[in-house]
């Protein structure tokens, strides 16, 4: 029985050098860790960017064995909240640390802490590589937010970060520690929908050019801290909503801090494509736009052993093979074979639950003895917490994150230029005269760089 696993770290030489599989790390309940741990051996966090995402990153954290000792946001509002939680946690659970929590607009502090030992950075995409590779010269562990980077030098540099510096990475692309998205993965790898050679991916579209209207500034927000290496322009509250907000900011949307839809929701679903179709030590060798790229859908990406992955309408991720269907998407999945549904939860009046639509495929088509099974994972923020203990890579590493970021940032760029692009996977560059290299980084504003 083989056993998969994606396990490489790619240098700037060599991205996608395979080497040997790493173990998969025993996952102990957080309640084990909880009653073994004595406070001095717990790991010690600090957050950086304290909207939405990382409100909720942080609330979870807090439940594991972890000791949080700093938050950093340039939004003085977002900033307080984030450290009343903690040390309200603390106040309630005072077995389980101080309530002394550092807050911090300048994140370079919680980096030069010696006493923290893993940085969560949920700030918007442009800040991600930057504080990232900080972290990871700092000698920190790193859980990021997804898509890893803002383009393709700077998943280059954190690469390279992580293999200087023997750091810890986990991308945040839980989709992988997704019940739902393994057992699809698991069916096209095993061969049961028969040889798959396409798949159509399903989200939003390229980023646009930021033209919003300048707003009065937001008192307490440090804004041009919050632009750091972002072109200069006046407040938005599109961007960055004033006082404290449920709800994702539409910087996502502009190129300058985002990337659409592609790295949005598209980092997430190109990840799971890549792990079905067995794809996570590689990378496409062409990039070609559609007919029309205002459209912002059709473009493909090819592979060297002519898979491909298409950006377009549809159901989420599907993998159409010689013998069936899979179909996923977040709580849905179908799988069809030989012309007839076999299992399917995709909306409530269909029955039943997507738990036992899942148990009845495992139990059918993925017995135990089959040739590939994939790496589990069923908490994408405890596989990063065990993976820091045992040094093991983690489900969405630093090689999954980077090769993810990478076909999303060039999916982009065939709807921004309208070419067609050859693409040389191990050197991380175009090939046979086509793009620019400039397409590969953009210009940063101030000290900050990559």
């Amino acid at each position: 029985m083989t056993k998969s696993r994606t396990s490489a770290t790619p240098s700037r030489r060599s991205f996608i050098a395979a080497s040997s599989a790493f173990a998969v790390p025993f996952i102990l309940p957080s309640h084990i860790w909880s009653a073994e741990t004595k406070p001095n051996d717990r790991i010690t966090m600090g957050f950086i960017g304290m909207g939405k995402q990382n409100a909720s990153l942080l609330r979870n954290f807090l439940y594991y064995d972890v000791q949080v000792l700093g938050v950093c946001d340039v939004d003085q509002t977002r900033l307080d909240v984030a450290q009343k939680q903690v040390n309200d946690w603390y106040t309630a659970n005072p077995e389980q640390g101080s309530a002394d929590c550092q807050a911090t607009k300048d994140f370079e502090e919680l980096v030069n802490r010696k006493d923290i030992d893993a940085l969560c950075i949920a700030t918007p995409d442009h800040w991600h590589a930057i504080q990232t590779v900080a972290a990871l010269n700092a000698g920190k562990d790193v859980y990021c937010e997804k898509p890893l980077t803002h383009n393709i030098n700077e998943t280059v540099a954190v690469i390279d970060a992580v293999e200087k510096n023997k750091r810890v990475l986990q991308t945040g692309s839980m989709q992988r520690s997704w019940k739902e998205f393994r057992v699809a993965c698991e069916l096209v790898r095993n061969g049961v929908v028969g040889e798959v050679k396409h798949a159509v991916t399903s989200f939003g579209g390229p980023g646009v050019p930021c033209d919003l209207e300048g707003e009065d500034a937001e008192p307490g927000l440090d804004w041009d801290r919050w632009l750091g290496p972002a072109p200069k322009r006046p407040y938005s509250s599109v961007l960055s909503p004033r006082g404290m907000h449920d709800h994702y900011p539409q910087w996502r949307r502009y190129r300058e801090f985002g990337g659409g839809g592609v790295t949005d929701i598209g980092a997430h679903h190109v990840d799971i494509a890549h792990w079905a179709l067995g794809l996570d030590e590689s990378g496409p060798i062409k990039i070609t736009p559609p007919k029309d790229p205002k459209k912002g859908k059709g473009a493909v990406l090819h592979f060297a052993d002519g898979v491909t992955i298409e950006h377009n309408d549809g159901f989420g991720m599907v993998f159409k093979g010689t013998k069936g269907t899979v179909m996923v998407n977040r709580r849905k999945f179908q799988l069809d074979l030989d012309g007839e549904t076999f299992a399917k939860f995709t909306k409530r009046e269909d029955g039943g639950s997507l738990g036992s639509a899942l148990i009845q495929t495992e139990k059918a088509h993925l017995p135990d003895d089959r040739a590939v099974k994939l790496y589990k994972s069923d908490d994408h923020l405890e596989d990063f917490l065990n993976c820091m203990k045992s040094r093991q890579k983690p489900i969405t590493h630093e090689g999954i994150g980077g090769r993810g970021a990478v076909a999303c940032h060039l999916l982009n760029l065939a709807y921004y230029h309208g070419e067609e692009m050859d693409w040389n996977p191990d050197k991380m560059t175009f090939a046979n005269g086509s793009g620019k290299a400039e397409w590969l980084t953009r210009e940063y504003r101030g000290p900050w760089k990559i």
